[in-house]
């Protein structure tokens, strides 16, 4: 009986599981479905000022959210677009009325003594995802985007944002083809993210090095998951 009451909670816990799995959804929108959505009126009322590069919307326990990536499109220059600002915004959709969640502003560096520092800011939606990570039934928004130093990739920037439950967690990073010039500064509300959370980001972070996106010493990536362990000790 003892045996049978133990298979019966655990097929009970793998169809709570794929329920919840079930109950999340996520996908990117065609031009004529974020045109839909994000019309001009919505748009001006909003303040989203820069055109749409990237739309998505996702589903979760906790209701419908949209998604817009907008990017200033200051000029093209061989080919490539040109951006000194970035906004993202984020949208619950509850009975036909959208609520702004959350915004993120940022912008490339300023010019010094005549000086270029860098020359475009952009979002790198081949790491933006929106996933149930833990399966809480809830998605964990992951927006990334960075920036070209003067070298490319090598002297950028870059920021990975989790959002988890409405709280915002961030990784900040400085490129630098020597150790002293890399930088990276890690918001200690990460650490307490769930642990497939936290390994997650961690294997991106990694697909970013692999990638030639990010300069991430291998040693750094074992002191965050070190560290991480320790917290939740």
């Amino acid at each position: 009986m003892k045996k049978l009451y133990v298979l019966l909670c655990m097929a009970f816990l793998m169809l709570q599981a794929s329920a919840q799995s079930d109950s999340t959804h996520s996908h990117t929108l065609t031009k004529a479905e974020t045109d839909d959505f994000f019309t001009p009126a919505f748009k001006k009322k909003n303040l989203i000022n820069f055109p749409i590069f990237r739309a998505y919307t996702y589903s979760d326990k906790s209701g419908t959210y949209y998604v817009a990536l907008s990017e200033s499109s200051d000029k093209i220059k061989a080919k490539d677009t040109i951006n000194n600002t970035i906004k993202a915004f984020n949208f619950k959709v509850d009975k036909g009325v959208a609520t702004k969640k959350w915004e993120i502003n940022d912008f490339k560096l300023p010019d010094t003594k005549g000086a270029t520092i860098e020359s475009s800011i952009w979002f790198w939606t081949k790491y933006c995802e929106f996933t149930d990570l833990d399966g809480d039934g809830l998605i964990e928004p992951i927006v990334v985007y960075g920036t070209f130093g003067n070298n490319g990739y090598d002297d950028g920037r870059l920021k990975i944002l989790v959002y988890y439950k409405g709280q915002k967690s961030a990784i900040r990073h400085q490129n630098g083809v020597l150790d002293g010039e890399r930088k990276t500064q890690v918001d200690l509300t990460f650490y307490s993210l769930p642990a497939k959370v936290q390994a997650h980001v961690k294997e991106l972070m990694e697909k970013m090095v692999k990638n030639n996106h990010a300069i991430f010493p291998s040693k750094y990536l074992d002191k965050m998951a070190k560290k991480a362990t320790q917290i939740a000790d």
